[in-house]
């Protein structure tokens, strides 16, 4: 870790109430920044800003200390915590929200200390594109800026997410999100629209199933892990966002090489993540057991010399 680069998150931080196939889970510590900076601390230091209620645990924050989480940047303001409230299908792949209550979050405006503004890597999780934007404003000349999105700014914020998609270097959605995006249902179609909208390169999760990364050299495919034990999706994208900037954290450069490498760690955090209620798996999760499932990730490609 010595030698990987400092990281900085900007998103949420909430409680999540869940109605899983296995049972109800309530007061589940969840939120992108939350998810994106446990994956992100397995390879390098993450400075995260954010903000809590006064019902928010001291006990979290110190095991993100423990991490090597810089959590000076996280705000606690008078009031509740961000709380949202969803039920999952059987399948764990379709889920409904039930209850979302914004809490302190409503009146978040990000404010970065002083320490964090030089910060090389830059994570920009799926909150208003207005608060992306400001959070550009104030950092300087980053080695490179991820950003993620949703539906509800797609369609509610078109504008400033167009101004914002001007200013990043890749991108990160969901192949939904990538179709409403770009209006455009083929999925190598969508990618180049939306990289013609300004992203250098772009990034389509599709679950299960792993994610493609278009770039310069073309479109790259991470096989998805296939898991014995899948219990809670949520987070799995942003876990997947914290394993894709933390190793590219511990390269020298942003080759297109680097980049594929890093969708495959990525795909492997994200695994971890689907197997535990909330952070269960990825609060503890060490670079060892990364690595490891990396290693059965590249089997999954593996099919000998051709004999043609």
């Amino acid at each position: 870790m010595s030698t990987s680069s400092p990281i900085l998150i900007v998103g949420s931080m909430a409680f999540d109430d869940l109605d899983l196939p296995s049972g109800k889970a309530r007061d589940v510590v969840g939120g992108s920044a939350t998810y994106a900076a446990m994956t992100a601390s397995v390879f390098a230091p993450v400075r995260v800003v954010a903000v809590v209620g006064d019902d928010f645990p001291e006990h979290v924050l110190i095991a993100m200390q423990a991490r090597g989480i810089d959590t000076r940047g996280i705000e606690r303001a008078n009031g509740k915590t961000f709380r949202w409230a969803g039920r999952y299908d059987q399948d764990l792949v379709h889920r409904t929200t039930l209850d979302t209550q914004l809490n302190v979050f409503a009146d978040f405006r990000p404010r970065l200390p002083e320490s964090y503004r030089d910060t090389p890597f830059l994570l920009l999780g799926n909150i208003h594109p207005g608060l992306q934007l400001d959070v550009l404003e104030q950092v300087r000349s980053p080695r490179l800026v991820v950003a993620d999105t949703m539906n509800f700014w797609i369609t509610g914020e078109p504008t400033l997410l167009a101004s914002m998609l001007k200013r990043i270097d890749v991108l990160i959605v969901n192949d939904e999100e990538a179709r409403q995006l770009s209006g455009i249902h083929n999925i190598r179609r969508a990618a180049r629209d939306i990289l013609a909208r300004g992203p250098k390169r772009l990034v389509i999760k599709r679950g299960e199933h792993g994610a493609l990364l278009f770039d310069e050299e073309g479109v790259f495919a991470a096989h998805g892990f296939p898991l014995e034990d899948e219990v809670d999706p949520t987070g799995a994208g942003d876990s997947f966002a914290g394993g894709f900037l933390g190793y590219l954290a511990t390269q020298s450069d942003v080759t297109p090489l680097a980049l594929r490498r890093a969708m495959v760690h990525a795909t492997a955090t994200a695994s971890f993540c689907v197997e535990a209620v909330g952070t269960g798996k990825v609060g503890v999760l060490a670079r060892d057991e990364v690595s490891a499932r990396v290693a059965d990730i590249q089997k999954l490609y593996e099919f000998g010399a051709s004999t043609m």
